[in-house]
């Protein structure tokens, strides 16, 4: 399908209740985005319409039955599947479920099918799209199943300044130290660094949280440090990983701020998501890295309370696109090269 040299992003409207309309509108809307990648989004167009209409901009769009090509503007691919008026603002519901997780089925066959370089997506709902789909967890599973693949991945927070990787995400806060093993801790380097070496970092500088206060204060606050976590570091300097620690997590942000690391690498899901989002809420990305393709979107969710108003803040999620872009062209490069 693939004749432009720009990356192919395979786009997915989320919940149609919160912003992820607007976001989507306006998004679409931008020159630098535009120039930065071919687009193919799934939605229906009607809620993209509103999205626009509330974002107050004017699209120009090949609407599309099937995925095709683009040409000189993205392809929207109207799916048809559902009517704006049925779904209230604000309100978490099954059709609101059921719209974005069609959609992301749509936009994942297409990267499947080796069409799209990267994938991205709109803010979805959790709570709405478990009630589309039972023993929904995360958009980690949820991908892996669509994609058909079994691959260690992880969500990554990604700021322009800056990286956050976790070695655990989704697990309950009592159930963290048991899952630090030096395993975890080495396979959470070796993705961080293929993935930042993916997005054109050509030597990522990683620095390791401990888990305890202090980074254990040298076996008086808990012995992870030392028994899995120190090895782990070790290990990862010998693989040719440019990575330090433990360091304590009340101060390796700090670090990280004033540019001395690319990224830091947290032991559980809020050690990290805190920091990455008191420093750069409007501009923070969720990037699932360790799957075929990259998959990004905002690092914020529906906002469901300032929906509709016409102020959503544009800037997570036009930094997502553009990081997809910039990983799928590394992607479409490398794939070119093996065919020649």
């Amino acid at each position: 399908m693939q004749t432009s040299q720009k990356p192919l992003i395979a786009l997915a409207m989320g919940d149609p209740a919160g912003i992820s309309p607007e976001l989507a509108a306006k998004a679409l809307a931008l020159p630098e985005v535009r120039d930065a990648a071919d687009f193919i989004v799934f939605g229906d167009l009607r809620v993209l319409q509103d999205g626009a209409e509330t974002a107050g901009v004017t699209l120009d769009l090949d609407v599309v039955d099937a995925p095709r090509q683009p040409q000189d503007k993205p392809v929207f691919v109207d799916l048809k599947n559902l009517d704006p008026a049925s779904v209230a603002r604000g309100t978490v519901s099954l059709a609101g479920g059921e719209f974005a997780s069609q959609n992301y089925r749509a936009a994942l066959k297409l990267a499947r099918e080796g069409v799209a370089d990267a994938v991205a997506f709109t803010p979805f709902n959790k709570q709405a799209m478990r009630l589309a789909n039972p023993g929904y967890d995360d958009e980690i599973k949820f991908s892996a199943t669509e994609l058909g693949v079994d691959v260690v991945a992880s969500e990554f927070n990604v700021l322009p300044e800056f990286w956050n990787a976790r070695v655990t995400s989704h697990v309950p806060l009592s159930g963290v130290s048991e899952r630090i093993t030096k395993e975890a801790v080495l396979k959470g380097l070796t993705l961080t660094d293929a993935s930042l070496k993916a997005s054109g970092i050509a030597r990522p500088r990683i620095a390791v949280a401990g888990l305890n206060p202090h980074a254990g204060d040298g076996g008086n606050f808990g012995s992870e440090e030392i028994e899995q976590i120190e090895p782990a570091v070790r290990e990862g300097k010998a693989r040719g990983i440019a990575c330090e620690g433990p360091y304590p997590s009340d101060t390796v942000f700090v670090r990280a701020v004033a540019g001395h690391f690319d990224a830091v690498l947290t032991m559980y899901h809020d050690q990290g998501q805190i920091a990455m989002k008191l420093i750069g809420f409007d501009k923070g990305v969720t990037l699932l890295g360790g799957f075929p393709v990259p998959i990004c979107t905002p690092a914020h969710g529906t906002a469901y309370e300032i929906a509709g108003q016409g102020v959503a803040n544009v800037g997570a999620t036009r930094e997502a696109l553009l990081l997809a872009a910039r990983m799928g062209a590394t992607r479409k490069a490398a794939k070119a090269q093996r065919a020649a």
